[in-house]
């Protein structure tokens, strides 16, 4: 972990990826739903990036890297180590470049999201590992290795400041859709999200509060927020498995600086939330994305007739293990 003393990315970063982005992303929608304002007490905007390309918010910071690139250095391809969404969308991204992409997956990776890499193109290399999930470390080997083979690129989930700008679009769109707001609820894994988020919302917004939401079971942006030490998160077990990263120094430091507070939920809730919003909303969306709404469930953030926008992170959850029908062990674990 690099420490908090990171480039903080700027505003005119994001403007520029947003306008580099723009051809291939879809400016995705915001629902609203009378039925969930009653019930959470407060005026709800769901950001449903469910529907963007790839199925999550990733295609932005991933298309965002890959046409950052010089030619010269976009020749070699585009690496990254994954088992979600972060291997689709720079699959997805790297193939509308014409440019190869290297993912480093674990084998336990859910077997829908290896078939999306490999529909987008992407070139999978498994990464050994004693356990079944790899650590940072059998991550990182795995990516040299490629580097040292293909001459391939990093682009990284999250402690990147191409992707962190990539991601900050889709605050840009939630500013401009809706008037008077007065907080965003973002998930929180890695930190690339909220990162982007926040600087969008501190820029434009000041006033307006920010607030990061993680699971109980993942907690190491909690912990490092309120305790002002990077601490990382050893072997998470929730079910919301795109949030199971711990926050890396780059965002550590977009938290530090951007963000107004960071909550944690429980596993109950995730789940009764994410059934919430498939029965109300009418949409699919994976348990990361539920994880704000349990924060209003749980009352970890309190509504009260606030306007709040709540971004829904992605769609891409596992049809044949929901987890309101049936236990799951092992519902993935993307960096």
């Amino acid at each position: 972990m690099r420490g908090n003393h990171e480039r903080l990315v700027s505003i005119d970063e994001v403007h520029r990826a947003r306008e580099r982005i723009g051809p291939y992303v879809r400016r995705t929608p915001i629902m609203t739903s009378e039925t969930l304002d009653r019930l959470l007490h407060a005026k709800l905007f769901f950001k449903c990036e469910n529907f963007q390309r790839t199925g999550a918010f990733k295609a932005r910071g991933a298309l965002n890297a890959v046409w950052s690139l010089e030619p010269n250095r976009a020749v070699g391809g585009v690496v990254t180590s994954s088992s979600g969404n972060q291997a689709a969308a720079l699959s997805w991204a790297a193939s509308l470049r014409g440019i190869p992409a290297y993912v480093a997956m674990p084998k336990c990776a859910i077997k829908s999201k290896v078939s999306a890499v490999r529909r987008y193109g992407g070139q999978i290399i498994w990464v050994e590992s004693r356990d079944e999930v790899p650590t940072t470390e059998e991550y990182e080997r795995a990516v040299t290795r490629i580097q040292s083979n293909t001459g391939a690129e990093l682009v990284h989930a999250y402690d990147d400041e191409r992707t962190i700008a990539g991601q900050g679009s889709c605050a840009l769109e939630i500013l401009e859709a809706v008037a008077n707001l007065d907080a965003i609820l973002v998930p929180v894994g890695g930190g690339g999200l909220v990162s982007g988020v926040a600087l969008v919302a501190k820029a434009k917004r000041p006033e307006l509060r920010v607030v990061g939401c993680e699971p109980e079971m993942a907690d190491d942006a909690y912990q490092s927020f309120h305790t002002r030490k990077a601490i990382a998160c050893a072997n998470p077990r929730t079910i919301a498995d795109g949030l199971r990263a711990s926050v890396s120094g780059l965002t550590f430091a977009h938290l530090l600086n951007h963000v107004d507070e960071i909550v944690t939920v429980s596993e109950g809730a995730i789940i009764q939330a994410m059934r919430l919003a498939w029965e109300v909303l009418k949409i699919v969306i994976e348990p990361s994305s539920a994880v704000p709404i349990a924060a209003l469930l749980e009352k970890k953030v309190l509504g009260e007739d606030k306007r709040i926008a709540v971004v829904l992170s992605g769609g891409n959850a596992d049809l044949t293990c929901l987890p309101w029908n049936e236990p799951c062990e092992n519902m993935g674990v993307p960096r």
